[in-house]
C-alpha cells in the first residue's frame, strides 16, 4: 500500500449556485491525486504518454458524503492498495479537517497508444513501487 497526501484549496468557479463543489468536479481532484502520487514515486503521467502509455478511466465511484465549500482547505489522501497489473486501482479519501467529505475509488487500464490494446504495467512503475 502506498499513500500520498495532498492540500486542495476549493476555487470559486468549482462551486454551484448552492455553493457547493459541483460534483463533477470531484473527478478533477482525484486525477490530480493520482498524478501527484505517480510523480511521488518518479512517475510523470507526460512520459508515460510519450512512451505511447495511455491511462484511461475505465471506473470511477464516488460516494459524496458531505459539501465542500469555497475558500475551503481540503485533503486528499490517494492510496494505491496493489501492486498493479494491467489495470491500475486508486482509492480517495477528501476531507476538510478530519472531517470526510467523499470517498471514491477510480480504475484505470494501461494501453498502448498505437494499438489501443491493453499491456501490462510499465516496468518503471513496479520498480518504484517495490523501492517502497
Amino acid at each position: 500500500m502506498y499513500k500520498h497526501t495532498i492540500n486542495i484549496r476549493v476555487r470559486y468557479a468549482e462551486t454551484d449556485k448552492m455553493g457547493y463543489v459541483y460534483y463533477g468536479n470531484y473527478a478533477t481532484y482525484f486525477e490530480v491525486g493520482r498524478v501527484e502520487l505517480l510523480r511521488s514515486l518518479g512517475i510523470s503521467y507526460r512520459k508515460l504518454e510519450e512512451k505511447g502509455i495511455l491511462l484511461p478511466v475505465v471506473n470511477l465511484n464516488v460516494d459524496y458524503i458531505k459539501p465542500a465549500f469555497y475558500d475551503d482547505n481540503l485533503t486528499l489522501e490517494t492510496v494505491l492498495t496493489n501492486i498493479p497489473g494491467v489495470k491500475i486501482v486508486f482509492d480517495y479519501k477528501l476531507k476538510r479537517g478530519v472531517e470526510v467529505l467523499s470517498k471514491a475509488q477510480t480504475t484505470l487500464v494501461f494501453l498502448n497508444a498505437d494499438s489501443g490494446r491493453p499491456v501490462k504495467c510499465p516496468e518503471e512503475i513496479l520498480i518504484a513501487l517495490a523501492k517502497l
